[in-house]
């Protein structure tokens, strides 16, 4: 592939299964990193801030996903040399929390930073048959270590993330599965709601404003960005779709039964105001009390696809 921003090469097609391939490249000054192509699109993982940090078309030089350039290559600083006032580093990516966030302060008494496991903390990264796993230490907090499979479908433009959360240590502890994908500034959002929404009025708003431009229309809910106000919704729809200028990105959520947080959602998404325009298109798994040995998991699929109407709702039709 030939393109100007291509990385470096360090090791060619380390691991290789149908139709996928994976190479070890270096990353915006982050080395180390795994690159997974199929042919159609390609994902790029660092492993030592645990990030899915690109998911894109091939010969797309810029991608959907948001990348924090200004901390290209950064670390996030270890545990033992953190203290409560290290300021956040939001790389931008891919990532995986516990839900709700109301339980991060009953397992070690602070709302914030993230725990430090689920983080940003570098994972182990091994290859097996066209897929990339990456696995966690063991969280202090909540006693559970994060496994992500992270894979393309052969011959589709689709990568699925099988998040998996494993209880190895600790008292019981009540959580449920969460990802967060940062998103560069989007034309729109476009959520499809469920024929009969749980929720009063098909969403339900957890932080700041209300979103810029929402409209409900024959099952869609749709939004912008906030570009003065931060904004986060909750919805019972189980697919999101980011509408950009050249691409479409559409995640599914897993669906299944059980407790949801925050009044059942299964999806939330979040506007960034500026100077930093990007958004956050999350989905979330039912709550789960967990023991020692007990472990969950929760796939969402991400498809992208070009860009073919200048009408963004029109890519509904696509996208159904």
């Amino acid at each position: 592939m030939s393109r100007p921003d291509a990385p470096a090469i360090l090791d060619s097609t380390s691991s290789q299964g149908a139709g996928v391939s994976i190479s070890r490249i270096s990353w915006h000054g982050w080395p180390n990193c795994l690159l997974i192509q199929n042919g159609i699109v390609e994902a790029v993982i660092v492993p030592s801030i645990a990030r899915v940090m690109q998911f894109r078309l091939l010969g797309d030089t810029v991608g959907a996903f948001w990348e924090n350039q200004a901390l290209d290559g950064r670390l996030r600083p270890s545990v033992a040399h953190r203290s409560l006032g290290d300021q956040w580093l939001n790389f931008g990516g891919d990532k995986c929390w516990p839900a709700p966030q109301a339980s991060w302060t009953q397992q070690r008494g602070r709302y914030w930073p993230p725990p430090v496991a689920f983080d940003s903390q570098p994972m182990e990264a091994t290859t097996a048959e066209g897929s990339a796993v990456l696995s966690s230490s063991i969280d202090p907090a909540f006693g559970i270590q994060i496994v992500r499979h992270v894979e393309l479908v052969p011959g589709q433009p689709v990568m699925r993330i099988r998040s998996e959360f494993r209880k190895l240590a600790g008292s019981p502890v009540k959580v449920g599965v969460w990802t967060i994908t940062e998103m560069q500034e989007p034309e729109c959002v476009l959520i499809l709601l469920p024929e009969q929404s749980k929720l009063a009025n098909g969403y339900v708003r957890l932080m700041g404003a209300e979103p810029a431009d929402l409209k409900i229309e024959e099952g869609v809910l749709s939004f912008v960005r906030h570009p003065l106000e931060l904004v986060k919704i909750g919805t019972d729809g189980a697919s999101m779709i980011w509408v950009g200028k050249t691409c479409v990105v559409r995640i599914d959520a897993e669906q299944g039964p059980g407790e949801y947080p925050d009044g059942g959602c299964v999806t939330q998404a979040y506007t960034n105001p500026d100077p930093l325009r990007y958004v956050e298109l999350e989905t979330i798994g039912p709550l789960q009390t967990m023991s020692v040995g007990d472990h969950i998991q929760r796939t969402a699929v991400y498809t992208v696809w070009l860009r073919s109407t200048p009408d963004p709702k029109a890519e509904v039709i696509k996208a159904r």
